[in-house]
């Protein structure tokens, strides 16, 4: 399999003047908006700190082959295999390390701008540099899994090697998978002219997209913001104008979703991977049939879910059915306001001290030491996420923030992926990085905590009301949407390996899941068959986005046994992001005495949102 070169796994064109006055008037109504400092990475573009690393992975990776392509078999023999492997492992770390490092600083200075040119070629030809220079150490991960596995063994049984167990035990699953020396190199520098570059064309194509809003050229954060304003028409016009930007360029969409579906379809063929998530599932460490379960309980749960809040949320507005453009509307004839920066931040650290002061104090770094980026700007990569860069620096975060109360949780919620990426970076390059099974489970974790005290201090019935809605809706979107979004991926991969697909037939595809999940009270009018172009994770993370359904539902469950008051949580929790990626997800969980094989298990957390509803029917007629 490639080396793995980067890891991150959760944008306005107008008049100077007019920027200039709108700038000042966001500095009143949000504070000061922080953004990142790079320079515990590399000083600039132009440094030569980044040009020395760059020339000495390099020249790195190829003594790394000089000195072990071909010698591992012969390592593994005698008394002292144990530490002259875990010597070559430990070289390679390091390594991987160096390369993770130049890598996340060009793709992080690429997000903060996509469209500027210089920032393209950086992030272009730093990544071309990197992955020819990877291809040096693709041997090592195919020789190590060629070794006998009773020798490797007992190579693993003590000694140094031990430290590395649970990383070769995860280059195990991949043996059946892996393919010759010379085919994985061609799969690894024919990427950069493939997945990679459509990749990008999807990001500058998006970045680059302006929608027409109330006389203003904006770009697709601050419109889909637009669909949360308290004025209807507002939201009506912005979701016209994502319909009618999006449909002018449908054609390079499907272009690229159609390229990208193939690619994976030959990736996978060449493999020998039997279903279209296979691969997504091997890389999550979990097995299919518990993500099938996971499937099968969220769809089997939709008219209890979504179906069920949706025409309650109807009623609210008087209506029999919502348009699509009202599916995240505040409540009618609730204040709304804007949230400002400082008192976003102080809500979160509130809420994550009150469950341990260590969790506040690692999320506060991320406010004191410059390591979040906040304002939404041209060009900027539109949502947000936190990227862990490697262990020997630290994690960034980069969210839109604008003043709603979802940016509240999208601050807490990505910090928690920071505080998980924190804790778990002690394991190093190769064993810090978290499956996407336990992935979401942090920042799951510390949206519900913000969330939880947030309630607990809400005594006005109309505001509980309005806290409880929002809260169920984003579950909903974490947990309905994203199945959906899973089944849609799947239905377009499985025609795709057909043929090509048609716009119009993506459409219908799209329609088809959005219908079946939402349910019959929200109307998908014409307009609405575009906005599956918009979806990054179809494109640079197929199959990615069921883990927000995992990460909910498991967290649901954490919260439940967390409510109970058990002894010792607070130390069970940090052992589980601590681990990293040391542990299977299986192991991880036992201690709280939860187990994602059983069959009731996601019904725990799938039950949780299903109180909320009942909450919010039981307000009805109050305040």
């Amino acid at each position: 399999m490639p080396s793995r070169i980067a890891t991150q796994s959760d944008t306005l064109r107008i008049s100077e003047g007019a920027q200039a006055a709108r700038d000042t008037a966001r500095a009143v109504d949000l504070g000061p908006l922080p953004e990142w400092d790079l320079s515990d990475l590399y000083p600039g573009l132009d440094a030569p700190e980044f040009r020395d690393d760059l020339a000495r992975a390099v020249s790195e990776c190829r003594s790394f082959s000089q000195s072990y392509a071909g010698h591992l078999a012969a390592l593994a023999q005698g008394p002292d295999a144990s530490g002259r492997l875990a010597e070559a492992v430990a070289a390679y770390e390091a390594i991987e390390d160096l390369l993770g490092k130049l890598m996340s600083y060009a793709g992080l200075v690429y997000s903060g701008d996509t469209t500027d040119e210089a920032r393209a070629k950086f992030y272009g030809d730093t990544r071309e540099r990197l992955t020819d220079a990877s291809g040096d150490l693709l041997f090592f991960a195919l020789e190590l899994n060629r070794i006998d596995d009773a020798v490797l063994d007992a190579a693993m049984a003590d000694g140094p090697l031990a430290h590395y167990a649970p990383w070769i035990e995860d280059l195990r699953r991949e043996k059946p998978f892996q393919l010759e020396d010379r085919i994985e190199k061609l799969f690894l520098e024919k990427s950069v002219t493939a997945n990679a570059s459509w990749d990008r064309l999807f990001n500058e194509t998006i970045a680059a997209l302006r929608f027409p809003i109330q006389g203003e050229q904006l770009p697709l954060e601050p419109t889909l913001n637009k669909l949360q304003d308290p004025d209807g028409a507002v939201r009506r016009e912005a979701a016209g104008a994502v319909s009618e930007v999006l449909r002018a360029n449908l054609r390079v969409f499907t272009l690229i979703t159609n390229t990208l579906a193939k690619d994976k379809e030959i990736s996978d063929r060449w493999r020998g991977f039997k279903d279209v998530a296979d691969a997504r599932h091997l890389s999550n460490r979990v097995e299919p049939e518990v993500v099938a379960a996971l499937v099968d309980a969220v769809r089997d749960a939709y008219p209890r879910l979504s179906h069920r809040y949706y025409r309650l949320k109807a009623r609210w507005f008087g209506l029999d059915a919502l348009p699509y453009w009202d599916r995240n509307a505040p409540l009618p004839r609730v204040e709304q306001r804007t949230i400002p920066w400082t008192e976003a931040r102080d809500t979160v650290l509130d809420a994550y001290d009150a469950f341990s002061p260590r969790m506040a104090g690692i999320a506060r770094d991320f406010f004191d030491r410059g390591w979040i980026d906040a304002p939404t700007r041209p060009g900027k990569a539109p949502g947000a996420f936190a990227h862990p860069t490697v262990p020997s620096v630290h994690p960034y975060v980069l969210v839109n923030y604008q003043g709603k109360p979802r940016d509240v949780m999208t601050l807490a919620h990505e910090l928690g992926h920071g505080v998980h990426q924190v804790l778990a970076g002690p394991n190093g390059a190769l064993m810090a990085p978290t499956p996407l099974t336990l992935a979401e489970t942090a920042s799951v974790f510390g949206e519900m905590l913000t969330f939880r005290r947030l309630l607990a201090a809400t005594t006005d019935t109309t505001q509980r009301r309005a806290m409880l809605a929002a809260k169920v809706e984003d579950m909903i979107n974490t947990v309905v949407r994203q199945i959906a979004f899973y089944s849609f991926e799947r239905k377009v991969h499985l025609a795709r390996a057909k043929g090509e697909l048609t716009t119009e037939q993506i459409n219908e595809l799209w329609i088809s899941v959005q219908a079946e999940s939402l349910g019959p009270a929200i109307s998908l009018d014409a307009g609405y068959e575009p906005f599956w172009a918009y979806i990054p994770h179809f494109i640079h993370s197929p199959f990615y986005v069921y883990a927000y359904a995992f990460g909910d539902c498991l967290v649901n469950s954490l919260y439940g046994v967390y409510a109970k008051a058990e002894g010792g949580f607070v130390e069970r929790y940090f052992a589980l992001l601590s681990a990293g990626g040391s542990k299977p997800y299986g192991a991880l969980l036992a201690p709280f005495g939860l187990d994602a094989k059983d069959p009731g298990f996601w019904q725990i957390g799938l039950g949780m949102i299903e109180g909320m509803i009942a909450e919010l029917e039981g307000m009805e007629g109050q305040g």
